[in-house]
Formats: C-alpha cells, sequence, structure tokens
C-alpha cells in the first residue's frame, strides 16, 4: 500500500511537471508584457523560447536535486561503460529512427515532420542560440521530464521504456496536422525509447543526457554547415 501511495504521489507530481512543461509559453508571454515586445521575429521568438527553458531547467533542478547529485556519483564512477552503454543504444535508436523515417518517405513521399521544419528554421535565424537551446538545455530538460519523471512513475522497466519513448514522440509532433505528420511520432519515439534504454541500463540520467545533448548539437551543427559553409 505503502508503495502505490508514493507512485500515486510521483504520478500527481508528474503530471504536474508535464502541464508546466507544456505551458511554458505563460512565461514568454509575460516576458513580452514586461518589455513591450511589439514584435515577435525569429529571432526573438528563439530567444523567449531559450529564456522560458532555462526558468524551466531552474525548476527542475530544485526538484530533482538530490536525485541530480546521487546519478552524477553512478555516472563519474563508470564513466567509460555508461558512456559505451549510451552510444550503444543511441546508434540503434538513430537506424530505427532513420529507417523509420525512410519507410513514411517511401510511402507518402517526400518531406519533413513541422517540428523539424521549424527547428531548421530557428537553426537558420540564431544558429549560437539554438545550439545552446536545443543543443544543451532543451536534451536536460526533456530527460528529467521523460525519462526521469516517469521513471518514478512505472514499476515495470518494459511499461516505462514503451510509454517513455510514446510521450517524448508525441512531445515532438504537437502540430501535427495531417497523418503523415502524426506517423512522425514513430522515429521520434525509436529515439526516446533508446534514451530511455541507456538510462534503465546505466542507471544514471547523466547517460542519457549525454547522449541527448551530442545527438542535437551534432545535428544542429550539421544544419549550419549546410546553412553557411
Amino acid at each position: 500500500m505503502k508503495i502505490d501511495s508514493i507512485k500515486f504521489k510521483n504520478f500527481i507530481k508528474y503530471l504536474l511537471i508535464i502541464f508546466l512543461f507544456f505551458n511554458t509559453v505563460w512565461i514568454q508571454r509575460l516576458i513580452v508584457n514586461i518589455f513591450h515586445i511589439k514584435k515577435i521575429t525569429t529571432t526573438t521568438s528563439t530567444m523567449l523560447n531559450l529564456t522560458s527553458n532555462v526558468i524551466f531547467l531552474i525548476f527542475l533542478i530544485l526538484i530533482y536535486r538530490k536525485d541530480l547529485i546521487k546519478d552524477w556519483k553512478t555516472f563519474t564512477t563508470k564513466f567509460s561503460d555508461n558512456m559505451e552503454t549510451g552510444i550503444k543504444y543511441w546508434l540503434l535508436g538513430t537506424a530505427a529512427m532513420m529507417a523509420s523515417n525512410i519507410l513514411i518517405g517511401l510511402i507518402f513521399g517526400g518531406g519533413k515532420s513541422n517540428n523539424e521544419e521549424i527547428l531548421q528554421h530557428m537553426i537558420k535565424a540564431v544558429p549560437i542560440f539554438m545550439i545552446i537551446n536545443a543543443g544543451i538545455i532543451g536534451p536536460i530538460n526533456e530527460e528529467l521530464i521523460f525519462r526521469r519523471g516517469l521513471k518514478n512513475v512505472f514499476n515495470n522497466k518494459y511499461l516505462f521504456i514503451l510509454i517513455s519513448g510514446i510521450v517524448f514522440g508525441l512531445a515532438h509532433i504537437t502540430s501535427a496536422n495531417t497523418l503523415k505528420q502524426f506517423l512522425f511520432v514513430i522515429p521520434y519515439s525509436c529515439l526516446g525509447i533508446s534514451f530511455a534504454l541507456m538510462y534503465y541500463k546505466s542507471k544514471t540520467i547523466y547517460t542519457s543526457m549525454f547522449i541527448h545533448m551530442i545527438h542535437n548539437t551534432i545535428l544542429i551543427i550539421s544544419s549550419i554547415f549546410m546553412y553557411y559553409i
């Protein structure tokens, strides 16, 4: 009964966190009103998003500070083993992501997900800030929400890994408006599942956090080279 009670409290806590995560736009609106920002350009939007992500990161650190300290010790104690585990599952997840993207493209024609289109537009406008936002801050927030938070909710490892991947995938297709766009939940979920696996296997959130940052940063830098080199 005690375990069920704890899981229920963790579930309620998680619902609150994910609700706030998907509603950080109010922070951006508050900043706009305080500084009387009249025109929202791509650069302004990116800066507002970065600011709200940093504020939310501080909030998450305060909530998970004890877990973060404990996990850091676990991560550094077996650094090479943890990174090896992370790279192994990252390669598997990336392969599954690429394969599902290709399959969707073959069936429905070429094109990218709306989420990727938006990110590419922002990268072109403010590349350096996108490295900070999507390459560093974003992955930390997402790993704490979609991995650390959900780990406290589910006892069954398979359920945790599957739900973690699916929720992660759904979070990246919030602008989907067609069947094709909705199907992009599959490649994103494949990557999310790989992050959940490396976290579960290494028993430290820093494994998936660092691999996630590496993954995003590589993609952002590749996009920058495509635009400017």
